[in-house]
């Protein structure tokens, strides 16, 4: 039982705020038997108060938060794994963050290990749990690379959503991005955006790979309303707080069935950027645009 006589909040967001999992994450450690609460297993809907009882993960206790949540947007390179830790050793996407503030974070979400793109981090479980759940109706763009150039009809029908692993998808958008660049038609390949508010397990390559047409090429580029195209890979930065309560806002209420979630990018000035690694200088950004020349990146590096 827990010392608080049933106040306090369930035991999955407590955990999940205080940046151990997701939510759902957090009620498969329940089951696993990972989790204690003063001494016991911990039960599925427990209510529990940090400040008052003793609630541990594999025998550490969990801290109650006691400072301001950090929200890093990271643009994830191929190669690592969109996890806090992997049992094969691999690299992760926390490894790209200093040491010094990585307590706490959790990826939201996740990216396959040869998917790039945008990824959050975060030590707000709330805000973690309400981006990734598809209820919450916040959309993920992706840029995509097939191999040649599929037919109208095939589109159409991947449009409408495709039986993966025994449930049909939601429908998703998918433009050509030949007409947005006014790139010339390719035989050999072929790019187009898609945007979808589920993402099941590598949803968008299965797609494509049913339709003859391998994905050779995957990168997020937008989560909701941000994006940020000038970020290179493996740098991060932090989000501002203009774009943290658009994604507050965006996400507050879960989508009613039927309804469209919005995910236009909000106006405003790009945030200054950081790589993992050397600080940059206190200057403000000049506003021109980037050297193609390759003379430093913009963000900060692990």
């Amino acid at each position: 039982m827990s010392r608080s006589k049933g106040a306090g909040e369930r035991l999955q967001k407590v955990l999940a705020r205080a940046g151990v999992a997701s939510r759902r994450r957090v009620e498969e450690m329940i089951r696993e038997g990972r989790i204690t609460v003063n001494g016991r297993l911990a039960e599925l809907g427990q209510r529990v108060d940090l400040s008052v009882d003793a609630v541990k993960v594999d025998g550490k206790r969990v801290a109650g938060h006691s400072g301001e949540h950090r929200y890093l947007l990271l643009n994830k390179p191929t190669g690592c794994v969109s996890t806090a830790d992997d049992p094969e050793g691999r690299p992760t996407v926390i490894d790209l963050v200093p040491a010094r503030l990585r307590k706490g974070l959790v990826p939201v979400g996740r990216l396959d290990f040869d998917t790039e793109g945008l990824l959050i981090l975060t030590s707000d479980g709330d805000l973690a749990q309400h981006v990734a759940h598809p209820r919450y109706g916040c959309l993920k763009t992706y840029e995509v690379k097939v191999k040649g150039r599929p037919a109208d009809a095939e589109i159409d029908g991947l449009r409408e959503g495709v039986m993966l692993y025994g449930k049909r998808t939601a429908p998703v958008e998918i433009e050509s991005r030949t007409a947005v660049t006014g790139r010339r038609a390719s035989v050999s390949n072929s790019w187009w955006t898609v945007t979808l508010g589920e993402g099941r397990t590598r949803q968008i390559r299965e797609m494509f790979f049913r339709i003859g047409h391998p994905v050779s090429r995957l990168r997020r580029v937008a989560i909701g309303s941000v994006a940020d195209p000038r970020l290179p890979r493996g740098a991060w930065r932090e989000l501002t707080e203009e774009e943290v309560t658009a994604l507050r806002r965006r996400t507050a209420k879960p989508v009613a069935r039927g309804e469209r979630p919005s995910g236009k990018r909000p106006a405003g000035k790009r945030p200054a950027a950081r790589s993992a690694g050397k600080r940059t200088s206190g200057r403000k950004p000049s506003g021109r645009k980037p050297s193609t020349g390759g003379k430093g990146p913009r963000g900060r590096r692990g």
